[in-house]
């Protein structure tokens, strides 16, 4: 069974920054393509970033590029995001999820449903 852990969600004022982990176990990390998914209550869930296998590909939303980082440690078995200049509207819970194929190109990976494990999320509030 592939578990996903995350974990760094917290409150932060606007303009300041937060790293999120995705902590993997039962698995090894490296065959797998990562992508954070956000949703906001009322929202659709959207793909913000996504990093391939052995992180020669990144990718990110239009709404989070210059502002958000990956970044992946696979001797750590963990994916990072780096978050900077945070506003209100990055406010959600944010998942990992994790797929063998997914590479990153394309928009494949900002589908939910390209995706086979999740993590159950951690909550990221930006105050005004």
């Amino acid at each position: 069974q592939l578990q996903l852990v995350e974990s760094g969600g917290g409150l932060v004022q606007s303009g300041g920054s937060l790293r999120l982990s995705c902590a993997a176990s039962g698995f090894a990390l490296d065959y797998y393509g990562i992508t954070w998914f956000r949703q906001a209550p009322g929202k659709e869930r959207e793909g913000v970033s996504c990093i391939s296998s052995k992180g020669d590909n990144t990718n990110y939303a239009d709404s989070v590029k210059g502002r958000f980082s990956i970044s992946r440690d696979n001797a750590r078995n963990t994916v990072y995001l780096q978050m900077n200049s945070l506003k209100p509207e990055d406010t959600a819970l944010y998942y990992c999820a994790a797929e063998d194929w997914i590479d990153c190109y394309g928009t494949s990976w900002t589908w939910s449903d390209s995706f086979s494990s999740w993590g159950r999320g951690t909550q990221v509030t930006v105050s005004s």
